[in-house]
């Protein structure tokens, strides 16, 4: 195995992935799957004295810092890509003992991440609920007659996290009252008027706004009155 003799320079211990079949110089057993180049010649692990090691394979980046920090001797392993010319990582040796404190650490930190998420999450929500009343508030002061249940809907709808809609732009989170209104008019030419009809039936937007563009401002007209209250 010409590749052998010329393992890349690292500091620390060096283990090889073997292309071929390879025994070890010094017991003969084999072939081996891991293996040490002492002065040009492949030992198996346990005559290098790494035969305890356990093999850590690579893509988690925290467990493998993490287990070679908890592990007293650890080795890199790579293989030699024919294809590319050159070795590349493929894991790392590392203490056994020392690879389930690694893990332990992981997963209080998995723990850790699950945690913080659902408080930001509780958080969030909590802001939302303010934003989306605060909304219902402001569609109430600019539209007194608009019924309180078709406010708090079209404020629930509007303010959605993440939606795009009105609600969550910034003249939306600043309640300003073009923004408002563009919400209520919104809701009022879907549910109010026959556009979504005319869309479905082959209308163009433009020209189905146009249509039902009076009877917006109909309904907002008369939004803009306080609700009669009832004899």
């Amino acid at each position: 195995m010409a590749h052998l003799a010329t393992p890349p320079h690292r500091t620390g211990l060096l283990v090889v992935q073997p292309l071929r079949r390879r025994h070890c110089a010094e017991c003969r057993g084999g072939p081996v799957s891991l293996l040490v180049l002492e002065d040009g010649a492949p030992r198996c692990l346990d005559c290098a004295d790494l035969g305890h090691l356990v093999f850590l394979p690579r893509g988690d980046t925290a467990l493998t810092r993490r287990s070679r920090e908890e592990s007293t001797l650890s080795a890199v392993v790579v293989r030699f890509n024919r294809r590319k010319g050159r070795y590349e990582r493929q894991g790392v040796l590392v203490e056994e003992a020392g690879l389930a404190r690694a893990e332990a650490r992981c997963l209080a930190d998995a723990e850790a991440r699950r945690r913080r998420r659902q408080r930001d999450a509780r958080r969030r929500a909590a802001e939302d609920a303010r934003f989306t009343q605060a909304f219902a508030a402001e569609i109430r002061r600019l539209f007194p007659g608009c019924p309180a249940d078709r406010a708090a809907a079209t404020a629930a709808h509007a303010s959605v996290r993440g939606s795009g809609r009105v609600g969550r732009s910034a003249a939306g989170r600043a309640l300003s009252e073009a923004a408002v209104t563009s919400a209520v008019a919104a809701s009022v030419r879907h549910l109010d008027t026959p556009y979504d009809h005319l869309l479905m039936s082959g209308v163009p937007r433009n020209e189905a706004r146009r249509r039902i563009a009076a009877g917006v401002e109909a309904v907002l007209r008369g939004w803009r009155e306080p609700e009669a209250e009832a004899g």
